[in-house]
C-alpha cells in the first residue's frame, strides 16, 4: 500500500513539475495520411481522411489550443471522430475542449463509465460544471469492436479484457498499416498495469499477443508513450512480460511475500537496464506482477 500510495504522489507531482515546463508538440509521420503527435501525456493518433479529421486520444485539458493548432498543420479538414483508448486523464483530459457539434467521441463502455465517475467527483467539489461532465463523455460506445470505413480506410477499435485497464481498445487503420495501441503498450519502459481500473498482467499479456495477430513486419505502431515502435520491439516486449510473470509465479509458488518479491532484484535484473529507466521503477513492476499473479 505504501509504494502505492508513493506512485500516485509521483504521479501529481509529475503533473504539477509539468505544467510549469513549457510543451512542444511534435510530429511524426508514420504514412502519407497518420501521424504520431507527442506532447504531455499519452501519445495522439491523427488521420487525415477523405473529408475529415480522425484523432486518437487527446492528452490533457490545458494543451488542447497548442494540439488544435498542430493539428491545422497537418490538414484544414475538421475533426469528426476522437476515440479514447482508455480512461486515464493523461488520454482523455482534452475531450470536454474537442466535442462540439462536430466531432463524436468514441470509447469502450467502460471509458464512459468511469471518465463520468472521475468527473462526478469534480463536479461535487464544484471544480467543474454538468456540462463540461457531459462534454467529457464519449457519446459512442462498443463493448467488443467497431469498425468504421473512409474511403480505402478501414479503421478497426478492437476491445482487449482486462490489459492496462478494463476498457482499452486497440485501433488500427489497415490501408495504412498503422496500429495505436493506447497504454496497453508502452514503448522502451516497464508498463504501467492500472489493477484499481481492471488491469491485469494476464491481460496486458494478451493484449500484445493481439496486436502481433493483426499486424506485419511493416506496421507502424503508436504506443501510450515512447517512440513509434514495430512488431519486432512488440515481440520483444512479450517475451520479456511473459518472461518476468514466470519468474514472479515461480516465487509465489515458493510461498515469499510481495515484500520479498518487492526486495528481489533477481526476478527483473535482465531487463532492468532496459526497461527499467522509465516511470514504472523495477520494484514497482515487481509489486504489481505479484499483486495481479496472485489475485489470479
Amino acid at each position: 500500500m505504501k509504494s502505492i500510495t508513493l506512485l500516485l504522489f509521483s504521479v501529481c507531482l509529475h503533473m504539477a513539475e509539468a505544467q510549469e515546463t513549457e510543451v512542444v508538440i511534435t510530429i511524426d509521420s508514420l504514412s502519407s495520411e497518420v501521424y504520431m503527435l507527442t506532447g504531455e501525456g499519452g501519445n495522439i493518433g491523427i488521420y487525415v481522411g477523405n473529408d475529415h479529421v480522425f484523432m486518437i486520444d487527446d492528452q490533457f485539458d490545458r494543451l488542447s489550443e497548442q494540439i488544435r493548432q498542430v493539428i491545422t498543420e497537418l490538414s484544414d479538414k475538421p475533426i469528426a471522430f476522437l476515440f479514447n483508448t482508455h480512461m486515464h486523464g493523461d488520454h482523455t483530459g482534452g475531450n470536454a475542449n474537442f466535442n462540439d457539434k462536430n466531432v463524436t467521441i468514441i470509447a469502450h463502455d467502460n471509458v464512459r463509465e468511469r471518465v463520468r465517475d472521475n468527473q462526478q467527483k469534480a463536479l461535487d467539489e464544484a471544480k467543474i460544471t454538468r456540462e463540461y461532465l457531459k462534454d467529457m463523455l464519449p457519446e459512442v460506445t462498443f463493448s467488443n469492436d467497431i469498425t468504421f470505413y473512409d474511403g480505402e480506410e478501414i479503421i478497426m477499435g478492437m476491445h482487449v479484457h482486462n490489459a492496462h485497464t478494463d476498457g482499452d481498445a486497440l485501433y488500427y487503420f489497415s490501408a495504412n498499416n498503422v496500429l495505436h495501441m493506447g497504454d496497453t503498450y508502452v514503448a522502451g519502459t516497464y508498463p504501467y498495469i492500472d489493477i484499481k481500473s481492471g488491469g491485469s498482467v494476464n491481460g496486458y499479456i494478451e493484449a500484445q499477443k493481439k496486436a502481433l495477430m493483426v499486424i506485419n513486419e511493416d506496421t507502424k505502431i503508436i504506443p501510450g508513450h515512447g517512440r513509434p515502435s514495430n512488431k519486432v520491439e512488440l515481440e520483444k516486449n512479450v517475451a520479456m512480460l511473459e518472461d518476468l510473470k514466470s519468474r514472479v509465479l515461480k516465487a509465489i509458488s515458493s510461498g515469499i511475500s510481495m515484500e520479498e518479491v518487492k526486495a528481489d532484484t533477481s526476478l527483473s535484473a535482465a531487463y532492468d537496464e532496459t526497461y527499467g529507466k522509465g516511470f514504472i521503477k523495477p520494484e514497482i513492476l515487481r509489486e504489481t506482477f505479484y499483486t495481479s499473479l496472485k489475485a489470479h
